[in-house]
């Protein structure tokens, strides 16, 4: 950055909240899919930083406050912080107010280690949609086993006084839960960030004003093509009446939009719709989206049934990346393009949830405690419950969540990689679904033995036809 301090004006972008936790005696700024804990300098500028006063005005407080104030410092994290895209240099940010991120009642502070940052809450696996990469697991859980209100918000207490900070609330769709703004309320209470992970077909006006009056931070809204009768058949929405399912989705990101929600599109990429990933990407920008997440496709649940059918060649995957490319020049500072990359292809294991039982945790519909989205199905996992184990047992002390958490379980090649705590050791159901063995190195890694079976094409499909979602749930028609 080689603007003048009294050029910039430094305060939040939208959609990113500044608190302090008390479970680590340290501020942290929330983000749509992130946390960010910050150390006391940092905390320090960011106090200042209100969407009014310039940094030469900052850097002159805070050398009343401290000694040894350096103004390029100072600018230099600004500029870090704007590049990260959370905070607005040109006075149009917010102010950056450590609101307190309140822990139970008589919660004491500085928890065990590790505290997790982040909870998944599958609110539901009902949904409106038949995708074909879903990653739900086949066997869906019914809505006569899914927590109830009253056990959900328990889980909200129970993640706040781990130390999580951020929940991401999806299914399923959760819109279909009707106390979805009374559990967005209490989290807010809390004081974690909400991000709603949705379809957008059950949305109307009065929905959207109720979840932003309830506190709701963030929404990501899906979209499966940029191309309408590609998208709905992808989707398996092509037998609707009235509006289309890919027009009920442009109607709800304009709600969401409306009501003052920060908004990321999100597209799942595949053989069908890759080639239009420069498409989706304008289409986010029109839909006034701040962010827009192309991400291809995690092969877990139906998506490894459809597997033969979705998986994109190397060829489609080095031009998604050409793609990425050109759309960020096209688009520039407009919007976020987040590019999440098929790890099938590249020779490096994605570190699957940044670790096992190192910072995000899973609570299913059913209350069932798990370290990813996927991991139910690995055999010999005693999965607890939130509602019979609670969480701070299942976290710190079930078998589940230590049998990979660390190193000290790795065999070779990852315990001498001077990439394991970076990746991991790549992704526990991964190796299970290729090898049978959940305890290898991940077959997406190059050096993993078993990396030949990544590489190699999909079987053919067992059925001429790829396998829609199922069971689903009715569509409602629009308001």
């Amino acid at each position: 950055m080689n603007a003048a301090p009294a050029a910039v004006v430094p305060g939040l972008r939208r959609g990113v909240r500044m608190v302090h936790d008390p479970v680590r005696r340290q501020a942290a700024l929330l983000y749509p899919e992130g946390v960010l804990l910050l150390n006391a300098t940092a905390a320090a500028v960011l106090r200042h930083c209100d969407g009014r006063r310039d940094a030469g005005r900052i850097t002159t407080r805070l050398a009343e406050e401290y000694d040894g104030v350096d103004a390029g410092q100072v600018l230099a994290l600004l500029a870090d912080l704007a590049g990260r895209r959370l905070l607005a240099l040109d006075g149009t940010g917010t102010p950056a107010e450590p609101h307190p991120a309140a822990g139970l009642p008589g919660a004491a502070a500085g928890k065990r280690a590790p505290a997790p940052l982040g909870l998944v809450a599958e609110l539901t696996h009902r949904c409106p949609l038949q995708c074909l990469y879903c990653a739900n697991p086949v066997e869906l859980t019914r809505q006569r086993d899914e927590l109830d209100t009253e056990q959900w918000l328990r889980v909200l207490d129970q993640a706040r006084g781990l130390g999580v900070l951020q929940v991401h609330l999806t299914g399923g769709e959760p819109l279909l839960r009707r106390d979805l703004a009374a559990i967005v309320a209490h989290a807010r209470g809390l004081g974690l960030y909400t991000n709603l992970i949705t379809s957008g077909l059950p949305l109307d006006g009065a929905r959207a004003a109720e979840l932003a009056a309830a506190g709701l931070d963030h929404v990501q809204l899906s979209v499966q093509d940029a191309d309408p009768r590609q998208a709905d058949a992808i989707a398996g929405l092509t037998r609707l009446t009235g509006p289309s399912g890919h027009e009920r989705k442009l109607a709800a990101a304009a709600l969401l939009t409306g009501a003052g929600l920060p908004l990321t599109v999100n597209a799942v990429l595949h053989r069908a719709n890759v080639a239009r990933l420069g498409a989706i990407a304008d289409l986010a920008v029109e839909l006034g989206a701040d962010r827009v997440e192309l991400a291809h496709t995690q092969f877990y649940g139906w998506a490894w049934v459809n597997r033969a059918h979705l998986a994109p060649n190397d060829e489609q995957v080095r031009r998604a990346e050409r793609d990425v490319a050109e759309a960020r020049a096209r688009h520039g500072d407009r919007i976020e393009i987040t590019h999440v990359v098929a790890d099938h292809h590249g020779g490096t294991a994605k570190p699957c949830m940044n670790g096992w039982g190192r910072e995000q945790l899973v609570v299913a519909p059913d209350g069932a405690v798990l370290p990813c989205l996927a991991a139910a199905q690995l055999p010999g996992l005693t999965v607890p419950n939130a509602v019979t184990d609670g969480l701070a047992a299942s976290w710190h002390d079930s078998p589940a969540f230590n049998r990979y958490r660390g190193t000290g379980w790795m065999p070779e090649p990852c315990r001498s990689c001077e990439l394991r705590e970076q990746d991991h050791g790549g992704c526990r159901c991964q190796a299970f679904q290729f090898t049978g063995d959940p305890g290898v190195t991940d077959p997406a890694c190059r050096f993993s033995p078993h990396h030949h079976l990544v590489r190699a094409a999909p079987e053919a499909a067992p059925t001429p036809e790829p396998v829609p979602r199922r069971f689903t749930a009715p569509v409602p028609d629009p308001a």
